[in-house]
C-alpha cells in the first residue's frame, strides 16, 4: 500500500498522538477511503519507522507464587517462514510462520493482494522485531516465488 505524502504524514500524527492501529484502520478508510487489514496496518506502520504505543512491549509483572511456573522454552532459534507446497483455496501464496518465540501461525495472501495470518494461539500477537523480519523473508519467498 503506497500512500501520498500527506498521507503518511496524517498517519505520522494519529500514530504520534496515540491512535492504535485499530483507529489508524478506521480512520484511513474514513478519511482517505483506504481499507486495510489489521496486518496491512501493521506493515504500513512499520514501513513509515513508527511504533504504536499499544505494541510497546511492557515488562511482564514477576509470577506469584500462586501461579505454577511456565515450563522451560527450548531456546528461540529465530524466525522461519515456509511456503505449503499446495496453496490453500482461493490464496495465491501461503505458508507457516514460527516466530523467535516459537509461537506458530498460518499465513496467506490472496489473488487481490489481500494478507492474513491467524497465529495458533488465540489473541496471540507477535512482536513489532518479529514482524519486521517475517515482512523481510516473505519478501525473499515471493521473490524465489516470482510473485
Amino acid at each position: 500500500m503506497q500512500l501520498n505524502d500527506e498521507q503518511k504524514r496524517e498517519v505520522t500524527q494519529w500514530i504520534e498522538g496515540g491512535a492504535k492501529l485499530s483507529e489508524v484502520q478506521q480512520r484511513l478508510a474514513e478519511e482517505f477511503g483506504i481499507r486495510l487489514t489489521y496486518m496491512e496496518a501493521r506493515f504500513l506502520v512499520d514501513d513509515l519507522s513508527l511504533v504504536p504505543k499499544e505494541l510497546v512491549e511492557e515488562k511482564k509483572p514477576e509470577a506469584t507464587e500462586a501461579e505454577a511456573p511456565e515450563p522451560p522454552q527450548p531456546p528461540a532459534t529465530g524466525l522461519r517462514v515456509d511456503v505449503d507446497a499446495i496453496m490453500r483455496p482461493g490464496a495465491l501464496i501461503s505458508g507457516k510462520v514460527t516466530f523467535s518465540d516459537g509461537e506458530t501461525a498460518d499465513w496467506s495472501l490472496d489473488q487481490s493482494g489481500r494478507f492474513g495470518m491467524v497465529p495458533k494461539t488465540e489473541g496471540y500477537r507477535p512482536s513489532q522485531a518479529d514482524l519486521t523480519d517475517f515482512r523481510k523473508a516473505l519478501e525473499r519467498e515471493l521473490q524465489k516465488q516470482g510473485l
